[in-house]
């Protein structure tokens, strides 16, 4: 079927690929070399650019560093291979940061810490510290439904709880995978769409299964999510994450945008079709669209803070944490991040052959995100990639190897 004109100053490919991928999977180079690993200088939130550090294999010379250096290289020079990634590796705050490519073809300039970047999926996770922190305040109950707080979404999902969306195990229709959003993002990928109304593209649906029968992963959850965490407070999503997650967790440089424009300076990412030279698709798609689902915008410093604090004690109560990590094996996050799956409450856990991590991965044209944390929130390991892996399945499966690699590396208390 032919693709209908794209809009202004976008690709005919991002347009393409932005059906069923900016949000289904998501919400929704050969040639480059890797720059040496640093010892990432912290710096001001404004000076991003700046934060360069001491070149040479690491501010330790650790047994894993030319490793994972290599890893990150390689996985750039694969063909198909995304042109630039960096990996964000702290333990007890000791932070060492590993990149390969460039931040924006043609620059040469090496990804940073305090780049801008699309996070995907891994904004479910920000969902869920909004609910569970509202849980702890008995705001919310993990037993709430839609039926009480949202009665106005089609009755045949009323009995579907805070639990079972935050779980994914609602059975709500995805919406991302609806022939009317679809078509609209065909035509316009940039079209602004009233995010508090992306559940209407499946109301006239059914549930896909009975609620809390089994794992069924869908966009249309976490927006269901941010609309109760509204309902219950009066007050807009995006002022209930800047109060109850970027204040607590210090996160400067983290939003929800409507718009398609990414703040300066930002990671640039990438459709990297084998066979023709990559397109920039940073800016090609709305995060109006993804909304809750997906639509963060955030820079790997804030990430790696973020998901120590959610996965570990900082944020919610021991009840709550409890709560949110009662894990149903086998529930895989999109893309699978390393080892074995399994999910709990708006976050995943990783079990690989070096141990286990909490955390949330993502994907959307143009990057892939894998952010993930110890028990005790003082290690956190985030991989951020500027093109899609999950379409093409080698280039995937690398991926995980490399994200276990760096679990191991976080994990191993003999390197030092």
């Amino acid at each position: 079927m032919p693709v209908p004109a794209p809009a202004a100053g976008i690709g005919r490919r991002a347009a393409r690929r932005a059906v069923g991928t900016a949000l289904v999977a998501g919400a929704v180079l050969t040639g480059l070399l890797a720059t040496p690993v640093s010892a990432d200088v912290p710096s001001p939130a404004a000076q991003g650019p700046h934060d360069k550090g001491p070149q040479g294999d690491g501010p330790h010379g650790g047994p894993h560093d030319k490793g994972l250096q290599r890893a990150l290289a390689d996985l750039v020079a694969a063909p198909g291979g995304p042109p630039g990634v960096i990996a964000v590796l702290t333990r007890d705050g000791d932070r060492r940061v590993y990149r390969a490519g460039a931040a924006e073809l043609g620059t040469g300039r090496p990804p940073r810490t305090g780049d801008h970047m699309r996070i995907a999926s891994a904004a479910k996770a920000f969902s869920g510290a909004v609910a569970l922190s509202l849980v702890d305040r008995r705001a919310l109950a993990l037993d709430d439904t839609i039926g009480r707080r949202l009665p106005h979404l089609p009755a045949a999902w009323h009995k579907v709880t805070l639990r079972q969306l935050l779980q994914h195990t609602s059975g709500l229709p995805d919406f991302s995978r609806s022939q009317a959003f679809q078509d609209i993002v065909r035509a316009d990928p940039r079209h602004h769409f009233d995010s508090r109304r992306l559940l209407d593209f499946v109301a006239d649906q059914d549930l896909a299964f009975k609620p809390g029968s089994r794992y069924g992963y869908s966009n249309s959850d976490n927006i269901a999510v941010a609309l109760m965490s509204e309902q219950v407070t009066g007050r807009p999503y995006e002022s209930l994450l800047r109060e109850l997650v970027y204040r607590p967790l210090g996160l400067h440089q983290t939003s929800l945008p409507q718009g398609y424009r990414l703040p300066r300076p930002y990671l640039h990412g990438y459709d990297t079709t084998p066979g023709e030279a990559p397109e920039d698709v940073s800016e090609a798609i709305s995060a109006s669209g993804a909304w809750a689902s997906g639509g963060i915008v955030s820079t790997p410093r804030d990430l790696s803070a973020f998901i120590g604090g959610y996965a570990g004690p900082t944020l919610l109560s021991p009840a709550t944490r409890h709560a949110q990590q009662d894990f149903l094996p086998g529930g895989a996050s999109e893309p699978a991040g390393p080892g074995s799956n399994a999910a709990g409450l708006a976050l995943f856990r990783y079990t690989t052959r070096c141990g286990t991590v909490f955390g949330h991965t993502g994907n959307t044209p143009g990057y892939t995100q894998f952010a993930a944390a110890t028990r005790d929130g003082r290690r956190t390991i985030t991989v951020s990639v500027t093109s899609q892996l999950t379409l093409d399945p080698a280039l995937l499966a690398r991926l995980r190897a490399t994200e276990e690699k760096f679990v191991c590396a976080l994990l191993d208390d003999g390197r030092r």
